[in-house]
């Protein structure tokens, strides 16, 4: 009997991750990246006609914020599952990624086996979250009572905060997220108060000590 192959489209900006994806998956016998896309307009191209069976989508990429393209993907194909594969916290944005339409969220330090059973589970037809954030939501303990202070951000200022970590400017922070540089500059402000720091480059020590992109 033949086995049936599963097509994956990977949607990441970072060339190694995509190979190191296609490598891995090579090795299995009912799975393969069958194309790739290094920016979200280069997903957006490739979703409405290919044959996929899952979408692996990073959530940093250079032109689309993460979970609009999620949301874009969901409204051309509703049932293309979707895969948030992310360095992202996925105490912050699992949640978000799932509301949107997301069929699971794995963080890119997953152990490879989790990476397979999460693939599996959602080209399957299932949802994939990982055990850890699944006993916290059992549990009820997804948010603590004593919240960090990036903790304090609202969705939209967590995404800006990530794109200023990376360097990238205000004018293509507000293409992004269609809103104007003035409005960027806004959020900056709120963002350099909350987490109590001064400067870009403060932010991005913040970020890399909480690991938070």
């Amino acid at each position: 009997m033949t086995q049936i192959i599963k097509r994956i489209l990977i949607v990441d900006d970072h060339a190694v991750v995509r190979g190191g994806l296609r490598q891995f998956l090579a090795s299995t016998d009912d799975l393969e990246i069958a194309a790739e896309a290094a920016t979200g307009f280069d997903a957006l191209a490739l979703i409405p006609g290919g044959d996929w069976d899952l979408v692996l989508l990073d959530m940093s990429l250079p032109d689309i914020n993460g979970l609009e393209l999620l949301k874009r993907i969901k409204r051309m194909r509703a049932n293309l599952p979707v895969l948030i594969f992310s360095m992202f916290s996925e105490a912050e944005f699992a949640i978000p990624a799932l509301d949107a339409g997301a069929s699971g969220y794995l963080n890119k330090d997953s152990p490879p086996y989790q990476i397979l059973s999460a693939i599996r589970t959602v080209v399957d037809g299932g949802r994939y979250v990982s055990p850890s954030l699944g006993e916290q939501l059992l549990s009820g303990v997804a948010s603590s009572s004593q919240k960090a202070p990036h903790e304090t951000l609202s969705r939209r200022e967590m995404e800006v905060l990530l794109l200023l970590s990376k360097g990238v400017t205000l004018t293509r922070i507000g293409d992004s997220l269609h809103v104007s540089v003035k409005t960027v500059s806004t959020y900056r402000t709120r963002i350099l108060e909350k987490l109590g720091v001064k400067s870009n480059a403060e932010l991005t020590r913040y970020v890399l000590q909480h690991k938070l992109g």
